[in-house]
């Protein structure tokens, strides 16, 4: 089969591999329908070392099942299915605890001989515990949208969640990326009356409006927080959902939260020393959030999608075959491109 792979900072090549087979009982096959890239994609993509060997990429698809292992119950070949980005057993004491990303039994995708996302077909562990059916056609205009519950929306709706985001929080989202919107249409989801977007591409911005976004503050850095200060009376909001990963990042959402109030990161961290100094001690500020557990969402956010009350695909603006994945990453790198859709 073919199947996208990693050689060093932007050289992602499309090849021939093994095609997947069942390995363990507790194994699945599933022919890839839809995948995508991630933000966290671009990461490796700017910066991975140069190797001879390349690397699977990828960690979002859905499609059908097309072989299981003995061990595997609850699922028939033809099934249509989702898988979140880290896959699970989806029965250890982590998982019970809705933190399936620490599963004793679990792993990455594209890592330790497991295949990536971003393919013909995938090799899938613990299947039983990490597959979601899902109840539509193959050919359903609701496959981007569902394809978002194996991370962006999720993520996103994890930000929002930690934060204790409900419609008595003001909110302020720091990212107009495909997790920034996500988070916006999260907060919005979940009661929240006054968002504010913190985000200055236009066709992002314009999309985080039709997600919920009250307000959009362009500026960055200092003059950001002074806006985003300004627009709240001086005391800055509630909850700070931010969706990026970088420091100053970081810097602006704790420079935007209101006393007694909570930040939550899902960006994936691009640095070591978090800045939380005596200020925030001293504004009982809360720092939480993480890596989204996708699969403890899934069940709560799938019926919402099901009936169109929310349109996470929204945030794909960008469509290529398997062969034109190095394109699209080259567009999101670039910024052609808000999120790319992956159709085998």
């Amino acid at each position: 089969m073919r199947a996208t792979l990693i050689y060093g900072a932007g050289d992602v090549r499309v090849e021939d591999v093994p095609d997947p087979r069942i390995q363990q009982p507790t194994d699945a096959v599933v022919r890839v329908l839809r995948s995508c890239i991630c933000g966290s994609d671009l990461w490796p993509y700017k910066s991975r070392p140069v190797t001879e060997q390349g690397d699977r990429i990828g960690h979002e698809f859905l499609g059908v099942v097309e072989e299981l292992g003995s061990d595997v119950s609850g699922l028939k070949s033809g099934d249509l299915v989702v898988a979140p980005f880290v896959w699970s057993d989806n029965t250890c004491d982590f998982c019970a605890e809705g933190l399936q990303t620490s599963c004793r039994h679990g792993g990455l995708w594209g890592a330790d001989s497991v295949d990536g996302g971003q393919g013909e077909a995938v090799r899938v562990p613990q299947a039983q515990g990490t597959l979601v059916k899902l109840p539509v056609a193959e050919d359903s205009a609701l496959l981007p949208s569902l394809l978002t519950l194996s991370d962006v929306f999720c993520t996103g709706h994890h930000c929002a969640v930690t934060a204790e985001v409900d419609a008595r929080t003001t909110v302020t989202v720091v990212g107009d990326g495909a997790v920034g919107l996500s988070a916006v249409l999260a907060a919005r989801r979940l009661g929240a009356e006054r968002i504010i977007l913190m985000g200055r591409h236009r066709d992002r911005t314009d999309l985080g409006r039709d997600f919920g976004a009250t307000e959009v503050v362009p500026e960055r850095g200092e003059e950001g927080i002074e806006r985003v200060r300004e627009l709240t009376g001086g005391d800055g909001t509630h909850t700070v959902l931010e969706c990026v990963g970088t420091l100053p990042a970081l810097q602006m959402s704790l420079g935007v939260v209101r006393a007694g109030g909570t930040v939550s990161r899902v960006g994936a961290p691009q640095y070591n020393d978090v800045p939380l100094g005596f200020q925030e001690f001293m504004n009982n500020i809360t720092l939480t959030g993480g890596v989204a557990p996708a699969r403890a969402y899934i069940d709560e956010l799938l019926p919402d999608v099901l009936e169109g009350k929310v349109e996470p695909g929204r945030v794909f603006d960008r469509t290529v075959g398997l062969d034109d994945v190095p394109a699209g990453y080259r567009a999101m790198d670039d910024r052609e491109a808000l999120k790319v859709l992956i159709r085998p």
